[in-house]
């Protein structure tokens, strides 16, 4: 089993998603980033699931997507997984992933 760590980027990646969605709707916003970690939960069991966005000397940079949102994670090869960002779809991720 994979071992997940969240980084304090991707913690503040989804403090702002829930900040902005809960000004419209506090409820749909607790359901959002609920999803969100229930799908990263996953990882756990099946970390090679998302797709390969680059190879880093750590490991991999994958994607994993839910709904409208990509969430990006490295894959090491201890099979440690750290969640680097989530980013709403139109995003360009490139911009936060250099």
């Amino acid at each position: 089993m994979a071992e997940i760590v969240w980084t304090e980027e991707a913690e503040r990646w989804l403090r702002d998603i829930y900040d902005y969605l809960a000004a419209e709707n506090p409820a749909a916003a607790a359901k959002v980033i609920t999803g969100i970690h229930e799908r990263v939960q996953v990882l756990r069991h099946f970390p090679e699931i998302g797709h390969i966005y680059r190879a880093e000397l750590e490991g991999y940079i994958k994607i994993l997507l839910y709904g409208h949102y990509r969430i990006a994670y490295l894959l090491r090869a201890s099979r440690r997984i750290d969640v680097l960002g989530v980013f709403q779809g139109a995003l360009d991720i490139e911009r936060y992933l250099r």
